[in-house]
């Protein structure tokens, strides 16, 4: 979950906070589609059970959380900004599979625990989505950075090839980024937005 909380000495006015989950490899982690629908469901039976109780459900805890790591404890003036998921599954495949096919290959192969490609997707409340790709073979010149928005505020008239990320990709692709917008509806809609001045 990304947070932005006020800070005068930052160049934009705020500083980006991150409240994160780790998932152990498990049969249960392994499948992330499955692990956003388990989360969405997670925070709306949460939100539920803590409206039902005269309380309004926070997150980051200390009851019923949905974090286990990162910034946890962050000041009332902290406000909801997006939601992003980190993977180490790549087009080459699921990581176990590509971490066994390294660590079987004979001594000296070509492959290295640097083709353990890390990805991250991430829905922002203004709409944008961000797909970070983490591939040390990339071409020269792709930086492996996908924005449905502009990342130069100075060409904010361009043709832009990723305005329609979260439709792009491969099916197991859009499926995940229709998941995680599910959650990040979730959350939108339950915590108060940062809103820019």
């Amino acid at each position: 979950m990304l947070y932005v909380v006020p800070a005068d000495h930052q160049p934009h006015g705020f500083e980006l906070k991150l409240a994160t989950r780790l998932f152990l490899s498990s049969p249960e982690s392994n499948d992330l589609h499955r692990v956003l629908v388990d989360l969405a469901a997670i925070a709306r039976d949460n939100i539920t059970r803590a409206a039902r109780a005269g309380r309004r459900w926070d997150p980051l805890g200390p009851e019923n959380s949905l974090v286990n790591g990162g910034d946890m404890a962050l000041p009332s003036s902290a406000r909801y900004v997006g939601v992003a998921v980190t993977t180490l599954d790549s087009e080459m495949g699921p990581w176990y599979q590509v971490a066994r096919q390294i660590r079987d290959q004979p001594l000296g192969g070509r492959m290295s625990m640097f083709d353990l490609r890390g990805q991250c997707y991430a829905l922002l409340t203004d709409g944008t989505a961000l797909y970070v790709d983490q591939n040390r073979n990339r071409s020269i010149g792709d930086t492996g950075i996908r924005c449905s928005k502009t990342l130069d505020p100075d060409r904010a008239t361009y043709h832009n090839r990723y305005a329609n990320l979260t439709e792009q990709g491969d099916d197991n692709t859009r499926q995940m980024w229709a998941q995680l917008d599910v959650l990040h509806g979730v959350l939108t809609d339950h915590l108060p937005a940062w809103r820019p001045a």
